[in-house]
């Protein structure tokens, strides 16, 4: 069985330098993904006709990310059944207020799971636990990363408590 790819859609190129976090973090756990440029009220059509298609064309996820209005990954779970992640963008005159509301208030029958404002990283680390549930490398890379995680904290700590030990 072919693995499952993620598909990185962004409203604008100015997106890119918030979303290449999550594009960097699929490729280091080897997860196949498409990044692009769509835009929910720029190119509507070729928006939805992408998420519409995204199934048969092998993506398992689909991550969004826009700033201000932000509707882009609602647009995109409007035309798909497969999951979407949002990532709202920080800026404009709301600093991101706006883009997070648009990403999260979604209605009934069309979710949305959304990440904090520019949390590209968490949006792929999402996407790579939904494709896990389906494919146990991914899942077996997940709880090492967990593992890491946990190492790092546990040395922090150490090295803190050396520090008061000291005083």
């Amino acid at each position: 069985m072919e693995e499952k790819k993620v598909a990185v859609i962004m409203g604008s190129d100015s997106d890119w330098a918030t979303v290449k976090a999550a594009a960097a973090e699929l490729k280091s756990m080897q997860i196949p993904c498409e990044v692009r440029i769509m835009s929910a009220h720029r190119t509507p059509k070729e928006a939805a006709a992408f998420a519409a298609a995204a199934r048969e064309n092998g993506f398992g996820v689909i991550i969004a990310a826009a700033g201000m209005a932000a509707h882009l990954a609602g647009a995109m779970a409007a035309s798909t059944t497969l999951p979407v992640i949002g990532i709202p963008i920080k800026g404009g005159a709301m600093d991101g207020l706006d883009a997070l509301l648009a990403t999260v208030m979604m209605p009934s029958g069309i979710p949305v799971a959304t990440v904090a404002l520019n949390g590209a990283k968490n949006a792929a680390v999402l996407a790579a636990q939904m494709l896990s549930i389906e494919n146990p490398r991914i899942a077996a890379l997940l709880a090492e990363k967990r593992a890491e995680m946990a190492q790092q904290i546990a040395a922090k700590n150490d090295l803190l408590q050396a520090e008061l030990a000291s005083l």
